[in-house]
């Protein structure tokens, strides 16, 4: 081992304590960086392996009743690869001592043999049998949160006859990644089923026999969808077509996509800031550090060494630290990542998830921190080597102290010390205004991350306290006329019942459009209400649309514009309705309007799809058992299992990443500060060791360093609430999909706490520092390093 090799393990060891700060920083960087990316690649490749190994479809078709032989005229549309016709249906479940009933879909298997499309995959038991009408596969995961298991019995209302199905197997399916019941748009586990029959039974619950309600489809490769669809459609019409569409507007698909996107968005924006800010500090404190090393390269000179051996040193010592830190990093994105999938595995129903590492995040990380590593050792290893052996041995000139004169006076109010730690200022401005640069940088990601967690609560306030102020809602099997109203507000226990129509639709601006539905509200609603964005009722009168906000920015459409809207209902018209506001919103793109101009416009005047109920909590679970009594109801939701899903589901797959951030933001806060500590205590050691020598004592010499760092603390605070929140906007922007909207809430509590995280990071450090200043030793810290 070469001097300098030795020299470089030794001072290794002397600033391990510096070191290991420096590395851990840059390792949280690379971590977010190789976890996030690691999982955009493992949801898409396994969703992409699930989808074809099951055979899923590309196109779907709803219709009321098409006879079988309308399936070889699909087969024989071009660019249609296989088409398969099926049986769909809604149905509800009846569980023993659960009053409101559980909505489920029903699914058609063919009698023999697996299916052309959309195969199942057999978790535990066995197929129904082909001449067992009353056997059922179950979907696992419904099964799992009601203890249910092969060979026990379901109570399940089909077509509006009661049923008791046995189950013999449960299963899981492509076509259910992303699961949740008729009407809403959060899935719950416990409150939605899927079943599947053999074609037979389900023809017969269903009065389907010879036909089929749901026509899929695959197709060629390089084949546009949309003129396939446009085709389907003419063929289908005169079937009850509801309007084909393909994956990307399949519920399931639509969800799981908008989850790996909003992951992959979060992946391109986020990491790349913690990143960033760690590539930024560790630039800093290697650039400081070798600063101090400045006596050393002199004295290295003056024994003959070459400028580039001595160069090759201290970069082989940044490099020693940075790649450390950046293969910690890998190690723990590895961790962390394979610790995500398992909540992705219970946030998607996917059959297996194995964490992929991302080979271009891990170089990406590698790289940033190499080379913010060489950059801050470079810039000052240039400026000292050009100074001669003599020049760099000796310490830089003092500052000059004339222009800090005029401020002698008002400094003279202070303690000696004091005056020491404000020239300090005065003296090193770029020093010191570099360490207030990287506090900020922690005290901003502090604020963002708890400024988020903020937007998350207020997202379930908003959604379930303001927006929606019912208790229960109710989904019928088909749109309803007004008496049925009428009948619930009767009901005793219900204080209030406010009907809706929600109808399937797709909406065109310009080339922007959107799959989704149309909203009917009275004219003044108590209970599920449209609001402005600063919490105002609109009042829904006339034809026109009120566009949430998410929705206006999908179509590119503003207050005024028009748009073309495909109803894919009933006799399918296509309207054109003008845009009259934007209203706040939480869950979901909705569109509102007035339910008598829907129903104008639909030439069904007075019907209603759903209903929205207050009850009187002495009596909610009476008028639950009445309404799993009414056969026009597919489904009843309590708001408090639907608040509580959601915000299972906010704390799951993405939503669940910010729990990192916010650990990750808050070590690397620490990790700032520390460094900030660790930096000035290796400056200044030679003058403070002077100070202990010249009579000061051992907490008077803590004092001068320590309210350096109390100081840049105290200045750092401001401007990174101020940052913190530029990039909670950021955050928010990457977290928001369509499933729910994140907004930046101000919250004063979040940036207090994220101040008392600063400070006690600060406390922390200045202990840590001071047990140092305590203990050195005074004759070795006066005399110059080998």
């Amino acid at each position: 081992m070469s001097a300098l090799d030795r020299k470089l393990s030794r001072d290794l060891w002397r600033m391990k304590g510096q070191a290991a700060a420096i590395a851990v920083v840059m390792a949280l960087g690379v971590m977010m960086q190789v976890m996030m990316a690691g999982l955009v690649d493992t949801l898409d490749e396994t969703r992409r392996g699930y989808y074809e190994r099951y055979r899923f479809a590309e196109v779907f078709a709803p219709v009321t009743r098409a006879p079988r032989h309308v399936l070889h005229q699909v087969a024989a549309l071009p660019g249609v690869a296989r088409a398969e016709g099926r049986i769909a249906g809604l149905a509800r479940i009846e569980l023993p001592g659960r009053a409101v009933p559980v909505s489920a879909e029903a699914l058609s298997l063919p009698d023999h043999g697996a299916p052309v499309l959309n195969a199942i995959r057999l978790q535990q038991g066995r197929m129904f049998a082909p001449g067992a009408p009353e056997e059922v596969v179950l979907l696992d995961s419904f099964a799992d949160a009601h203890a249910l298991h092969p060979g026990d019995r379901l109570q399940v209302v089909m077509n509006g006859a009661r049923r008791s199905l046995r189950i013999t197997g449960l299963a899981r399916s492509p076509e259910f990644l992303y699961a949740a019941a008729p009407g809403e748009m959060v899935p719950d586990d416990a409150r939605f089923a899927v079943l599947w029959m053999s074609e037979t039974s389900l023809a017969a619950a269903y009065d389907m026999k010879g036909a089929f309600s749901e026509i899929i489809v695959t197709l060629t490769r390089g084949t546009d969808p949309r003129g396939v669809i446009a085709a389907l459609d003419r063929v289908l019409k005169p079937w009850g077509s509801a309007g084909a569409y393909d994956r990307q507007d399949q519920f399931s698909h639509r969800f799981v996509s908008e989850e790996i996107s909003g992951l992959r968005d979060t992946a391109g924006a986020i990491p790349p800031v913690f990143l960033g800010i760690a590539a930024f500090l560790l630039n800093i404190v290697i650039a400081r550090m070798v600063q101090a090393e400045r006596e050393e390269i002199g004295l290295l000179k003056a024994f003959g060494y070459r400028g580039a051996e001595i160069g090759g040193h201290y970069m082989k010592l940044v490099l020693v630290i940075a790649v450390a830190g950046a293969l910690l990093g890998a190690g723990l994105g590895i961790l962390g990542g394979r610790g995500m999938v398992q909540l992705y595995l219970q946030f998607f129903k996917f059959p297996f998830l194995v964490f992929r590492l991302d080979p271009a995040a891990l170089a990406l990380g590698l790289a940033v921190s190499v080379l913010a590593a060489a950059a801050g050792g470079a810039v000052v290893l240039r400026r000292i080597f050009a100074l001669q052996p003599a020049e760099a041995m000796r310490p830089p000139a003092p500052a000059d102290y004339r222009r800090a004169g005029r401020w002698a006076g008002a400094l003279n109010i202070f303690d000696q010390p004091t005056r020491m730690v404000i020239r300090r200022f005065t003296r090193t401005p770029f020093r010191m205004l570099g360490a207030v640069v990287g506090i900020t940088f922690g005290m901003g990601l502090s604020v963002a991350m708890l400024t988020i967690h903020a937007g998350f609560n207020q997202a379930v306030a908003m959604s379930f306290d303001v927006l929606d102020r019912s208790e229960a809602s109710v989904t019928f099997t088909h749109a309803v006329s007004e008496k049925t109203l009428l009948e619930l507000a009767r009901q005793p226990g219900v204080l209030r019942a406010e009907g809706a129509r929600m109808v399937p639709v797709v909406l065109h601006n310009g080339r922007s459009s959107y799959r989704g539905a149309i909203t009917g509200l009275p004219p003044d609603p108590a209970l599920v209400r449209a609001l402005t964005p600063d919490l105002q009722p609109i009042a829904l009168n006339g034809p026109g649309l009120v566009l949430s906000h998410a929705l206006a920015g999908t179509l590119s459409a503003r207050v005024g514009d028009v748009l073309t809207v495909e109803v894919r209902e009933g006799a399918q018209p296509v309207l054109r309705l003008p845009v009259t506001g934007v209203s706040e919103t939480v869950l979901g793109a909705p569109a509102y309007m007035s339910l008598d101009a829907l129903g104008r416009a639909l030439f069904e005047p007075r019907r209603i799809s759903s209903a929205a109920l207050r009850l009187d909590p002495a009596q909610a679970e009476a008028v639950q058992i009445w309404l799993r009594g009414l056969p026009v109801v597919a489904g009843v939701s309590l708001k408090a299992e639907a608040r509580e899903a959601f915000e299972r589901v906010m704390n799951q797959g993405t939503g669940a990443t910010r729990f990192v951030m916010a650990a990750v933001a808050f070590t690397i806060t620490f990790g700032i500060i520390y460094n900030a500590a660790r930096i000035a205590l290796a400056e200044r050691a030679h003058d403070l060791a002077s100070l202990r020598v010249i009579g000061f004592s051992k907490g008077e010499a803590a004092y001068v360093l320590l309210g350096e760092l109390g100081l840049v603390t105290l200045l750092a605070l401001p401007c990174g609430a101020l940052l913190g929140w530029g990039i909670a906007h950021l955050l928010a922007a990457a977290y928001s999909s369509d499933l729910y909207t994140i907004s930046v809430v101000f919250d004063p509590a979040a940036f207090g706490f994220a101040a008392l995280v600063v400070i006690a990071g600060a406390v922390l450090s200045g202990l840590l520092v001071k047990r140092d200043v305590d203990r050195a030793d005074l004759v070795a810290a006066l005399k110059t390093r080998d």
